[in-house]
Order: C-alpha cells, then sequence, then structure tokens
C-alpha cells in the first residue's frame, strides 16, 4: 500500500514523500532507515475511483531527455529549466518547473529542489542528482537515469505487448459469451418450454438461465455493471497489485519468474545507485520499495548484516535474494570493485531470460486461450441445439 511520509532531516527541513509499504509501521521504518525524523505517516490512497489516465504525471524521462540535451550544448541548469517552462504547454508540468526555479534562484541545491517537489520526482532520481552534486557530473548522472529508465521500460513493455493478445481474446469471448447467454438463451427458452423433462439435464439448467434472465432482465443488468464496477474500484486501490503478485506467485511455474523479475528490477536500480557513487546501505533502502512485502523483509535481513560487515554476496545469499548466476557475479564484482557494473549484467542477463520466457509463455498460451473459449461458446450451442438433434432423432 503507498504511504504519504511527512518527515525532516538536517539541511532539507520539512518535507513530503510517498512510500510503497506493508503498513503505516513499515513505512516509518522505511523512512527512519533513511535517516528521516518521521512527524506523520498517513495512507495516500484514499477510498475514491481513480480512472487510468485522470491523474496528471509528470513526463519524467523527457524531462530528463531534453535537460540533458541542454546542459551537453553548454546551456547551464538555470538557463535550460527557464528553456523547457516557456516551450512547456501543460500548466501542470509548467508549474511544476517554475517551483524547481524558485527554488534554485533561492540558492537551493537541485537535489533539495527536486525533493521539495512532493511526489513528481521519485526518491532515486533525487537519490542520483544528490550524488552527482558531490561530484559535478550532473549531465553524467542524468545520462545513466535515462539508460536506467529506458531499460526499465522496455522489459514493462515487452510484458504488456505479450498480454494484449490474450486480453483481446478473453474481451471477445467474453462478450460472444454475454451475448449467448443474455440474448439468444432466453429466446431458445421460449421455443423449448414446453419440453420440460424431455430435455437434457445441462440444456435444462442453460434454458432455465434463459428463463431469468427474461424475466429479471434489468435487475440482472444491474448487478452485473454493479459488479464490473465494483471489479473497477478493487483493481484501482493501493494495494490490489500486491495481492495480485501474491496470488500469482501461488500459480505454480509463476513464483520463481516473479521473483527474478523482482530482483531484476532491484539489481538494475542498485546497481545505477551504486554506480552514482550512493554507499551501499543508504542504496539498498531505496530501492526496498521495488520488492513484495516478503521480499522487502529478506532485504532488512541482507541490509543488516551488511551493516555487520557481512560482504554482499554474503548477505544476499543468506537472505535468498539472489540467483546461481547472480551470486557469480556479485563475487567478481567484490573482488574487482566494481559491483555496480555487476549488478547491471546481472539485470541484463535475467532481462533476455525473462523476454524468452515470455515469449515461449505466449506462443504456448495464446492457442490454449483460444481452445479454451472455442469450448466455452461451442458448449453453450451445443446444449442450446441439442434438444433439436433429439427430437431430429425420435422423429426419424
Amino acid at each position: 500500500m503507498r504511504y504519504q511520509v511527512k518527515a525532516m532531516k538536517a539541511g532539507e527541513g520539512v518535507v513530503s514523500f510517498d512510500l510503497d509499504a506493508r503498513d503505516a509501521g513499515d513505512a516509518r521504518a522505511q523512512a527512519s532507515g533513511r535517516g528521516y525524523a518521521v512527524l506523520s505517516v498517513r495512507g495516500a490512497g484514499g477510498a475514491r475511483l481513480s480512472l487510468p489516465g485522470r491523474r496528471h504525471r509528470f513526463p519524467l524521462l523527457l524531462f530528463t531527455q531534453e535537460l540533458l540535451a541542454l546542459l551537453n550544448a553548454g546551456i547551464a541548469l538555470v538557463e535550460a529549466l527557464e528553456t523547457l517552462a516557456e516551450k512547456e504547454s501543460r500548466p501542470e508540468t509548467r508549474a511544476a518547473l517554475e517551483a524547481l526555479l524558485v527554488s534554485l534562484r533561492e540558492g537551493k541545491p537541485f537535489s533539495t529542489a527536486l525533493q521539495a517537489s512532493g511526489d513528481t520526482f521519485p526518491d532515486l532520481y533525487v537519490a542520483t542528482v544528490r550524488a552527482s552534486e558531490r561530484t559535478g557530473d550532473l549531465s553524467e548522472a542524468l545520462a545513466r537515469y535515462v539508460t536506467y529508465q529506458t531499460q526499465i521500460d522496455l522489459v514493462r513493455k515487452k510484458l504488456v505487448s505479450a498480454s494484449i493478445y490474450p486480453v483481446i481474446l478473453v474481451i471477445a469471448g467474453g462478450l460472444v459469451t454475454m451475448f449467448l447467454l443474455g440474448y439468444v438463451v432466453p429466446r431458445f427458452s421460449h421455443v423449448y418450454e414446453g419440453m420440460g423433462g424431455d430435455l437434457p439435464f445441462l440444456s435444462r439448467l442453460l434454458l432455465q438461465w434463459g428463463a431469468l434472465i427474461d424475466s429479471h432482465g434489468t435487475l440482472t443488468a444491474g448487478v452485473f455493471l454493479g459488479g464490473t464496477a465494483a471489479l473497477l474500484w478493487w483493481l484501482t486501490q493501493p494495494g490490489t497489485r500486491s495481492r495480485m503478485l501474491r496470488a500469482l506467485r501461488r500459480v505454480p511455474g509463476f513464483d520463481e519468474r516473479v521473483r527474478v523479475y523482482q530482483l531484476t528490477r532491484f539489481y538494475r536500480t542498485l546497481g545505477m545507485l551504486l554506480t552514482g557513487g550512493i554507499s551501499v546501505v543508504p542504496a539498498l533502502g531505496m530501492v526496498a520499495g521495488l520488492l513484495d512485502p516478503d521480499l522487502r523483509a529478506r532485504l532488512d535481513t541482507a541490509t543488516r548484516m551488511v551493516r555487520e560487515g557481512r560482504s554482499m554476496s554474503v548477505a544476499m545469499e543468506s537472505a535468498g535474494l539472489t540467483t546461481s548466476v547472480a551470486l557469480r557475479l556479485l563475487r567478481v564484482g567484490e573482488r574487482s570493485g566494481q559491483m555496480g557494473e555487476m549488478m547491471e549484467r546481472i539485470a541484463t542477463f535475467h532481462d533476455e531470460e525473462m523476454a524468452r520466457w515470455v515469449d515461449w509463455f505466449t506462443k504456448t498460451f495464446e492457442p490454449l486461450l483460444m481452445a479454451i473459449i472455442g469450448v466455452v461458446i461451442g458448449g453453450i450451442v451445443v446444449l442450446m441445439y441439442l434438444p433439436i438433434f433429439e427430437l431430429a432423432g425420435s422423429v426419424q
């Protein structure tokens, strides 16, 4: 679930940001682990229905790419932000850029200005910029973030693309099934009205359903629409995604894939932070929100072991946050001193493995799904016409 945390930190003052956490106590613990003195924690979701696309989202990747291009052209940071604000047509985005300019003109560091914008800029972005302020390589840090976000989006797009065709099949099959059950079957129920017990058992059940729809069509339509609205509301709730992930992990064969997918994002993000100059323990706290509650509890154990002086590979292996490939590459990174690069290689390896698995799964699942939809629709049609076949047989 998502929580809004209001906290204080030396050098930053009072700030407000959002966290993904199991409960309010977990959100408080995450904020404390980042060095904040927590003032208040409250749920950021609420009970209202938030439809996709209704809430304005700051175009972070586009903003970073444009800012990077201007900085590489030799334009100063304030002037670059002024240029982006002048060309922006959306009032919400322009307001966010003007707020950054106000903070910079007051003499605040860029990272502090970003953090003061609330949840417009994620903690990872703020941390990347803050680390670059110590070394003076803002352009390099922004380029690193663009690469990171592009790779994350690429994996997400592969998963979305693989799910489009099955979703279309399910929707089309569902619409055809609803048409048969809501319109065709009730008409057939009148035709067979006088046959009574002469009908096969399954045909009787189907036609009784048709008679029910015919008699209480308005009530049934209301129940169906109410159920659909309730389902949409449930899908938009903050805790739904974590519940769906937990349910998916109970399906045989999916548990390990979901775990590897989360670990891939975890290692890629951690590698970016370490490459940017952020130390291990703060970086581990920043990436905790990428994991589900079960893996997050394991990460707490690994973080505690790292604080005690254990190596990263030992801590991750003991907490169950590695694969065989990840463990070997972590050990190589410890010997070479290139932990950030090794973590990015871990993520790249598992991204390619995930892409191959998604391709295999879609090629197997799509024909199976088509067969299931065909059996359901064909079964309804056969049950409707079965009495006619029996009548024709008795006449002969």
